[in-house]
């Protein structure tokens, strides 16, 4: 008869079940305020633009200046899993005066009021608050020069976009970043950040990172 596992083989095969488990969805009225961390994720908008096409929002992808990277948002997050959508007290609508003083990062007020509903409610802070907050990480975030001026379709690893991010970010380890794509483009690049908006790790964030060898970065337009 087979020998029972030792209490030490069960710990390490169940750390093994856990870790192969799909990432946790978002846990819906959780309590705002509470969670451990922050992903900032900026979205490479022409990628969004040839993606979704006709679905496209009209106010990002038909605007008078060509969009490069923008902030999708700022997203409180668990170890595992993330809050979404809690009961902040701020109301759902973002006024005009906030959206028209993000628009320059976060280029559409669809978007704008979308993530304030979703994320923004989860952070514990006020609408302007919050905001203020997305864009000082914004301004933490250095965006390496060859995709701020990107003028022809660029086929890239999605490793060198993030080496590239890391070689502009001291401090940023290959952990605490994730590029992610779709089956053709190149969509975001996800960085994690603590309260206090320095940079740390996240392996959970990081396992989602694009597998894929190339992956295509159309220009800005």
């Amino acid at each position: 008869m087979p020998r029972p596992a030792s209490a030490k083989l069960k710990a390490v095969l169940f750390a093994a079940i856990a870790l192969a488990l799909p990432a946790a969805a978002g846990e819906r009225g959780a309590e705002p305020g509470t969670f451990d961390f922050y992903v900032l994720s900026l979205s490479w908008s022409p990628s969004y633009c040839a993606a979704e096409e006709e679905e496209a929002n009209a106010e990002q992808c038909d605007a008078a200046r060509p969009f490069a990277f923008v902030v999708h948002g700022l997203w409180p997050q668990y170890e595992r899993g993330y809050p979404e959508f809690c009961p902040s007290g701020q109301p759902d609508r973002v006024p005009n005066s906030l959206v028209k003083a993000y628009r320059d990062i976060v280029p559409s007020a669809g978007l704008i009021g979308h993530q304030w509903r979703k994320h923004g409610s989860c952070s514990g802070l006020s609408q302007s608050g919050y905001f203020a907050l997305l864009r000082e990480a914004r301004e933490q975030i250095s965006v390496p020069d060859e995709f701020s001026r990107l003028q022809a379709p660029l086929a890239v690893s999605p490793d060198k976009v993030e080496q590239e991010f890391l070689a502009a970010n001291p401090g940023l380890e290959p952990s605490g970043i994730a590029v992610t794509c779709d089956r053709r483009y190149l969509r975001e690049v996800r960085i994690c950040l603590t309260r206090d908006l320095d940079f740390r790790v996240c392996p959970e964030v990081d396992r989602n990172a694009c597998r894929q060898a190339n992956v295509l970065m159309p220009p800005a337009r």
